[in-house]
């Protein structure tokens, strides 16, 4: 049954790596610089929710709000409110230390640009699709995460058309336990990571590299079923419009993870490892 699995994955993979580079072939061609740009970093904070919410003995509710707040000219630091992430998806438990996710995304965009006259306010959407792998070393956890979406983006100017692009993300990251040698209630951890986000479609002509994300994330295991976490995340990512300019981030991260679950006691399952 693991094997099926697995090969089912591979399968999915290829199937989109190949729809991937059939729109890829179909691009026009973008006349990049000499040398390469470097945006100066923006400043941004962000709040985040993740709930897995258990449904039944090999399903959950994965529910996550995202407020993601950036600098501008008259408001730095903190800024403006930019983005407002709602990402659901119903989740399968595979094993202790496998699951798997599919669902969609509705994504509101706020343009931050305070001299621009176009619209202030546009949706973008996604289905999205996620593997989750975790292994013990040590007394701590490691985590592989394989997300590939399918997002619609439009941009502020009126009237403006839907661009479809893939996203192809891995991610990895541990979590290392620092006044226990098990990660439980009333534990510290520290928890570095790092996730290459790589895109595709007609409108990706040289800017595969979407964004690569550098994270330090401290946090605190309050209960079975709430943790506290907030780190300082480095990104870059090379421009959609030309990929020879490059954008650069600093992002303050505040997350809440909870995980209720109504059923039960007899309908449990023993605890697992995928709380985030």
């Amino acid at each position: 049954m693991k094997k099926k699995i697995f090969d089912l994955f591979g399968c999915v993979v290829f199937y989109f790596g190949m729809v991937c580079l059939t729109h890829a072939q179909e691009s026009e061609p973008v006349e990049l610089p000499e040398y390469s740009k470097y945006k100066e970093p923006v400043s941004k904070v962000w709040f985040n929710t993740y709930g897995n919410i258990r449904i039944g003995k090999r399903f959950l509710r994965d529910a996550r709000t995202h407020f993601r707040f950036e600098e501008t000219v008259n408001t730095p630091f903190i800024g403006q409110i930019g983005r407002i992430y709602n990402r659901h998806a119903i989740g399968y438990i595979y094993d202790k230390k496998t699951n798997f996710s599919l669902g969609g995304v509705v994504r509101i965009n706020f343009n931050t640009d305070e001299e621009s006259t176009d619209r202030n306010v546009v949706p973008e959407w996604r289905i999205w699709h996620q593997y989750q792998f975790a292994m013990p070393l040590y007394s701590a956890m490691l985590y592989h995460r394989i997300r590939i979406e399918h997002r619609w983006t439009q941009s502020f100017a009126e009237n403006s058309e839907y661009i479809f692009r893939n996203r192809w993300r891995y991610m990895i990251r541990a979590k290392i336990p620092l006044n226990d040698t098990k990660l439980k209630p009333k534990t510290y951890y520290i928890s570095p990571e790092a996730e290459l986000i790589m895109q595709s479609g007609k409108a990706v002509v040289a800017s595969p590299m979407e964004d690569l994300r550098l994270t330090t994330t401290p946090g605190y295991i309050a209960t079975p079923r709430l943790t506290f976490a907030a780190g300082l995340m480095y990104s870059q990512g090379q421009d959609l419009a030309n990929g020879g300019n490059y954008k650069q981030g600093w992002t303050l991260r505040f997350h809440m993870y909870f995980s209720p679950d109504f059923r039960r006691i007899k309908n449990k399952l023993p605890e697992i490892h995928m709380t985030d």
